[in-house]
């Protein structure tokens, strides 16, 4: 006498629908990885890696300026009315008539915003910024040949103070 056979249609059979789904989810997972490293830029890699590593020689030689000049600058950053304000200090250098205020969010570039401060009188300096976020903040401060960089968090309980960069001749 013969068994009988299972007579289920191959689309009702459990083995058939886990054998589809491994190589299916390798599939799906290689289309969403694909859809992602399209869609997104990733901001670390630098195209031209000779000429980024001659600025960062650039900007250790603005650091090295800033020490010689003895710069000291005070940054008041006031997030209800939008104002900045700086005092700077220098020893043997005339102060410029517009410096240069970075100040640039550590994650999001499209927060980052450059501000000119104009000479309001011996050594401080003023100006506007909109729409600053509390939290952690990059700092650079530049004119000429030097600049003054560091980090502040927002809402500031006193000044913030900018002192060069202890940059060594390498």
């Amino acid at each position: 006498m013969r068994e009988p056979h299972d007579t289920k249609p191959w689309h009702r059979q459990p083995w058939v629908w886990l054998l589809i789904a491994l190589p299916m989810s390798a599939v799906i997972g290689g289309m969403v990885t694909l859809y992602i490293a399209v869609t997104t830029s990733d901001g670390l890699v630098v195209d031209d890696y000779y000429r980024r590593g001659k600025a960062i020689n650039l900007d250790l030689a603005r650091d090295r300026a800033a020490a010689g000049h003895q710069l000291q600058a005070w940054l008041d950053i006031d997030l209800q009315y939008q104002r900045v304000t700086l005092n700077l200090q220098a020893q043997h250098y005339e102060l410029p008539a517009v410096v240069s205020l970075a100040i640039m969010h550590p994650t999001r570039a499209g927060h980052d915003q450059m501000v000119q401060l104009q000479l309001v009188d011996a050594g401080r300096y003023a100006g506007t910024v909109s729409g600053l976020a509390q939290g952690r903040w990059l700092v650079q401060l530049s004119a000429d040949d030097w600049r003054l960089s560091g980090v502040l968090y927002l809402p500031q309980a006193e000044p913030f103070v900018l002192l060069p960069a202890h940059a060594t001749d390498s």
